[in-house]
């Protein structure tokens, strides 16, 4: 029992073997198929006249998913660990959507049963567990969590200032009516968006837009080189073990026990 529990465990958050590959592969086509599903019943003929078999392939899929979740479950060393977990949250959001619609039956559920099986979307998060290239992504964003967190501090810093002295050089005459009104043409004009729906009048406060939009394109790049800079120190990374104990996914090729808890990993 013992040895099957392991072997599953190996091919399900593993991908060392032929198993755990293929699982990983299975698994990515079905997430892709329920995403186009989801987006396919949003249309409304495709909806009318499909109904029957996009409600048999929704609950195939839905039971491919409560079965990957169950095991995930039953297999793994600390269960209430990984329900909590990030996947472990997706994974439910997974399922929990197309269970509950059969419970909220009648006119006055319509709404909340629509935006439940919108949160179906939510499995697209799943991809990221089985590509290698989502798990560096991954990383390397929570890894430059405080210089992005600095980051964005200095550009929330920059749109209240260049929002309030707009609001000052423009006034209401020329649509900037309040401050908050002055942030929202700031943000939009720093990010090169440009919706065009506000626009300074003076030359005052065209001159303070060209430099906002010119100091945009700089601040575009630099959540780049944070980011990328992290990516090349995991793109060596290629060790897919996961460890059954406290499910840390970090371990070096040749490591024995897990460095976080100690616990021992799969051979």
């Amino acid at each position: 029992m013992k040895n099957t529990r392991d072997k599953l465990y190996e091919v399900i958050f593993e991908a060392d073997t032929k198993e755990g590959k293929a699982f990983d592969v299975v698994l990515l086509f079905v997430i892709l198929l329920s995403i186009a599903l989801v987006m396919l019943e949003s249309v409304p003929f495709v909806r009318e006249d499909y109904r029957s078999i996009l409600r048999i392939m929704e609950w195939t899929i839905t039971i491919i998913f409560s079965i990957e979740y169950i095991l995930r479950v039953i297999i793994v060393k600390k269960a209430f660990k990984y329900i909590f977990s990030f996947y472990g949250i997706i994974d439910f959001l997974s399922v929990i959507p197309t269970y509950l619609g059969l419970f909220l039956i009648g006119t006055h559920s319509l709404v909340v049963i629509r935006i439940l099986r919108l949160l179906r979307v939510f499995r697209i998060l799943k991809l990221t567990r089985y590509t290698h290239a989502g798990r560096t992504l991954a990383r390397a964003m929570w890894a430059s969590r405080e210089k992005i967190s600095v980051f964005i501090f200095f550009v929330v810093t920059i749109v209240v200032i260049v929002g309030t002295v707009m609001y000052l050089v423009e006034g209401e005459p020329h649509g900037f009516t309040s401050i908050p009104r002055s942030i929202y043409w700031a943000i939009v004009t720093l990010t090169t968006v440009g919706y065009g729906d506000i626009s300074p009048q003076t030359s005052l406060g065209q001159f303070l837009a060209s430099v906002v939009m010119i100091l945009g394109y700089a601040i575009i790049a630099v959540p780049t080189g944070i980011v990328t800079a992290e990516m090349m120190k995991s793109t060596s990374e290629s060790n897919t073990q996961v460890c059954p104990s406290c499910l840390h996914d970090k371990h070096d090729d040749d490591a024995v026990f897990c460095k976080k808890c100690g616990a021992r990993l799969n051979p």
